[in-house]
């Protein structure tokens, strides 16, 4: 019989569901926000598991790839069950010995008030430092930041002088590759859906230019008005008519680093890219990376990006919507350009 502690440790759930599988663009309507029956927020003897209280949900274009059963290297959202992803929280209760109750943590979680998280596959960092918003961490100091960090210095291996072009600059990468080149001595450009975004990028993270590819009738046209000596680093967060146009634009012995194709996830039938020639005559590199290779490097991540913080070197643009209802429309929203900066979810208060 459960004692009368376990009784006050039972708490209902609110929780955002995947209904079933889709194709093309998603809506509001593919999630329901519904409450649970109670949830015991105290781990069973002899488990495993970690409870956690959820107070901030990242929202990442990578998500739409769940939505349908082709998703590649990734396991699809189960229908009836929480849509999962990144996210910051604090552990309620622990039979993990690596963390206990009280610790901040951030990583894959559920879309939902508390998450029962178990030890298969668990994806759980420790939040060391609190000094900085812990919002940070489903950004640039979370997946986001590594990915941005790993596929910069990493896969581009930048030099001083260089041109660098940067799709999707604002979003919660492309705001932090576009810093780092300035970091490096580098001359960066970005392109972003709105005048709003545009301006963004130029007057407050420091981007050399930057043009709204909504307004651009000719991408190609428009990427030799800014790089009229070619481009030798493309950090591809877009894919499709925007990755022709940069292939025309490439130096020789440029690098691409893919991030991701976020124009190509809600289409039933991808676009081709027609000027992969241009790899060959200019010896372009083209690599396709993952945040996930470099997490066993979090330490030396954080060792740089800390300071870069904390001493101002670099900004960071959140776009919070408060309540976990409201994070189907925050997570629709990545695919029309409605967020300015990373887009998160607040939950519950720190």
């Amino acid at each position: 019989m459960a004692d009368s502690s376990d009784k006050e440790a039972a708490v209902s759930n609110k929780q955002v569901i995947f209904k079933d599988y889709i194709t093309g663009f998603p809506s509001e309507s593919d999630m329901a926000t519904i409450t649970a029956g109670n949830l015991k927020l105290k781990v069973p003897a002899g488990s495993k598991d970690i409870v956690v209280k959820n107070l901030y949900l990242s929202c990442d274009p990578y998500m739409r790839l769940l939505m349908e059963t082709s998703s590649g290297i990734f396991s699809p959202y189960t229908p009836g069950s929480p849509i999962t992803g990144f996210g910051v929280g604090k552990v309620m209760d622990s039979g993990n010995p690596e963390f206990k109750a009280g610790d901040l943590v951030w990583g894959i979680t559920g879309w939902e008030q508390y998450s029962v998280l178990k030890p298969n596959n668990l994806l759980l960092f420790k939040i060391q430092h609190t000094d900085v918003p812990l919002s940070y961490y489903t950004g640039i100091l979370g997946m986001p930041g590594v990915t941005a960090y790993a596929g910069f210095y990493e896969v581009c291996s930048p030099k001083k002088g260089e041109y660098v072009f940067v799709s999707a600059a604002s979003g919660a990468v492309g705001q932090l590759v576009g810093q780092f080149a300035k970091l490096v001595g580098c001359y960066v450009v970005g392109s972003a859906g709105t005048r709003e975004k545009v301006e963004l990028l130029k007057n407050k993270l420091g981007f050399d230019d930057a043009f709204n590819y909504k307004e651009e009738p000719d991408l190609n046209a428009a990427l030799k008005r800014c790089f009229p000596q070619g481009i030798d680093i493309y950090f591809e967060n877009v894919g499709g008519k925007m990755l022709d146009a940069v292939l025309l634009n490439m130096r020789i012995h440029g690098r691409i680093a893919v991030c991701g194709f976020v124009s190509q996830y809600n289409l039933a039938e991808p676009e081709g890219v027609h000027n992969l020639m241009s790899i060959v005559y200019k010896r372009v590199r083209v690599q396709g990376f993952s945040a996930s290779d470099y997490y066993p490097q979090y330490s030396k991540f954080l060792d740089f990006m800390l300071p870069c913080i904390r001493e101002g070197k670099i900004k960071y643009v959140e776009d919070i919507v408060e309540g976990l209802e409201k994070g189907p429309a925050a997570l629709i929203g990545l695919f029309s350009g409605r967020n300015v900066g990373k887009q998160i979810v607040a939950v519950a208060p720190e």
